[in-house]
Parts: structure tokens; C-alpha cells; sequence
């Protein structure tokens, strides 16, 4: 099975520490870096040596948006998964997200087993893209 290393945008410190724990604990995820914001998030992810298979967005951020990180990123590193875990997951933020290049959008307060099972799955399969919605 793939460790993933992982990379979280989220901004708030609680729900950061407790998705770390939870995906460590039931995933084969090693997350290698946070960011609370859109441009440090942005400054991590085009630095060609850091490494992260699967990048974890929150929409709503301290600074700037997650929209922003995953219109950037498809970009700089085109084989990273990139996954939305929000509040949000509205039918539109659905939709705007997968266009932008996301491969899924889990709510947080409904989906997070979704996510670990996400997260499991890609790991499993050695980072297949061809995953089921």
C-alpha cells in the first residue's frame, strides 16, 4: 500500500489537527505540510522539492481562497490528487471545484468517512486517478 504524503490547506488549527490525527490514524497519509492561507499554500506547492501526492483544499480560508490554490495548482504539478474537504459543498462549489481540477468534493460535516475511504482507496490502488465519484 502507497503512504500518500498529503498537504493541507485548511485555516482553522482545530479542524487541522484533528483531520491530521484521523487520517493518520485510520489512512496510510503522512502530512508534510499545512497552510492556513492561499499564497502560502501556493508558495509550498510550486516549490519543486516539496512532495505531496493528495492535497487536501478547505474553500473558505484565512487569506484568499482554496479556489485559488486548485486553479494554481492543476497547473504547477498536474499528477497531484487535489480534494476539497469544506462546509461548503454546494451543488455549485461541487461543480466550480471539479472544473478547476479537483477529483472529489467532500463536505465536512457529512463525508469525512467518504474522505477516509477516498484516501484508502488511492493508497490501494498505487495513486490510480480512475477512482468512483
Amino acid at each position: 500500500m502507497t503512504v500518500l504524503t498529503t498537504y493541507l490547506v485548511e485555516d482553522s488549527p482545530v479542524i487541522q489537527q484533528s483531520l491530521i490525527a484521523t487520517l493518520q490514524e485510520l489512512t496510510p497519509v503522512a502530512v508534510v505540510g499545512v497552510a492556513a492561507d492561499e499564497q502560502v499554500a501556493l508558495q509550498w506547492l510550486s516549490d519543486p522539492t516539496h512532495e505531496a501526492n493528495l492535497v487536501i483544499v478547505d474553500i473558505f480560508l484565512r487569506s484568499g481562497s482554496g479556489l485559488g490554490v486548485l486553479r494554481a495548482a492543476r497547473h504547477n504539478r498536474p499528477e497531484r490528487h487535489m480534494v476539497v474537504l469544506s462546509n461548503y459543498a454546494t451543488p455549485d462549489i461541487r461543480t466550480t471545484c471539479l472544473a478547476l481540477g479537483a477529483q472529489q468534493v467532500f463536505d465536512k460535516s457529512t463525508e469525512i468517512d467518504a474522505l477516509i475511504l477516498y484516501c484508502q482507496t488511492l493508497a490501494a490502488t498505487g495513486m490510480s486517478p480512475a477512482l468512483p465519484a
